[in-house]
């Protein structure tokens, strides 16, 4: 398939384009001018120089697609230079959309989150509204829903090592978040980290699979992993120990609320909020249909985490 990728270049945009060139698919993508550098295999993709908010790129991008993939996506926004989940996650994927079903376009995938709900956080609600305004659509639509994506970053922003240079090796003790005044179950909230060469993978399968078509799939790896061992395996496979504290979530948030406006401030008002919601899968046996065995968050997993992380 000719196959049109919004998103091809960062962490799971990397993965996707090889999971496509290894299924023998043809992908085509979107890209910032100045940008086609940071495409994997670039020499074999074909490259559309653009931004999502112009909607010629956006239609000459799709143009003769078989499908389209939406992956989009940002951790935290900056509205002063217009970047905000709604711009990229809601209005970028309705452009998309749009695009796709007026050239004909048939397979419409969608990259959402876990957790996603209309009244959730800015992020959770951007994406929700995304997937609603999907199902509106005349497209025969999958939507996937990973929990936090692990795998070797190539030099980008990701789950595993941000945690490995923000908190293991920082030299201050690991927070184990807790809500209230007490310690109760401090650092007990859980997630289900997924390796990101399993969701490309999915995404690959089910183009071509009827049965996937107008579904929400929910993408976790086989462990629900609460914070405080998800922080000692991280460290365990980097070959460091890292102590551990309770630590009150309510004075981190009063900072937040003062900061997280600033880049160099690690971490966001809601961002704290779904990482204390935690972020595990109700279906688990998603992967079965694509006929796939997600791999675990263990020493095999990580082994990129034990050559130098460097700066983002």
């Amino acid at each position: 398939m000719k196959v049109t990728v919004f998103g091809g270049t960062g962490f799971v945009g990397s993965y996707l384009v090889d999971a496509l060139l290894n299924g023998g698919h043809e992908p085509v993508l979107l890209v910032r001018p100045g940008s086609g550098h940071k495409v994997e295999q670039s020499d074999r993709c074909t490259l559309v120089e653009g931004d999502i908010a112009g909607p010629d790129a956006v239609k000459a991008a799709v143009a003769g697609a078989d499908a389209v993939i939406y992956n989009i996506g940002i951790l935290r926004e900056f509205p002063a230079k217009g970047i905000t989940f709604d711009a990229l996650h809601f209005d970028g994927a309705r452009r998309a959309m749009d695009a796709a079903e007026a050239a004909g376009v048939r397979r419409f995938l969608l990259m959402s989150a876990n957790g996603v709900k209309a009244d959730g956080t800015a992020y959770q609600r951007s994406k929700y509204m995304a997937e609603q305004y999907l199902a509106t659509t005349g497209l025969d639509w999958t939507v996937f829903r990973p929990s936090v994506l692990f795998g070797d970053p190539r030099g980008r922003l990701e789950f595993a090592t941000q945690l490995l240079r923000d908190i293991v090796r920082s030299p201050l003790p690991a927070p184990l978040f807790f809500n209230g005044l007490l310690p109760l179950d401090a650092g007990g909230f859980r997630m289900s980290p997924v390796h990101v060469e399993d969701v490309a993978a999915v995404f690959v399968k089910a183009l071509d699979m009827p049965q996937a078509t107008g579904r929400i799939f929910q993408l976790c790896g086989p462990a629900a992993l609460a914070w405080k061992d998800i922080l000692q395996i991280i460290a365990h496979v980097a070959g460091t120990t890292k102590l551990a504290l309770p630590a009150p979530v309510l004075p981190i948030r009063v900072l937040a609320m003062l900061l997280d406006q600033f880049a160099f401030f690690p971490i966001t008002r809601d961002q704290l909020t779904m990482l204390m919601e935690g972020n595990t899968c109700e279906e688990q046996d998603a992967f079965g249909l694509f006929g796939r065995v997600p791999a675990p968050f263990d020493q095999a997993g990580l082994a990129y985490l034990r050559v130098d992380v460097q700066p983002f």
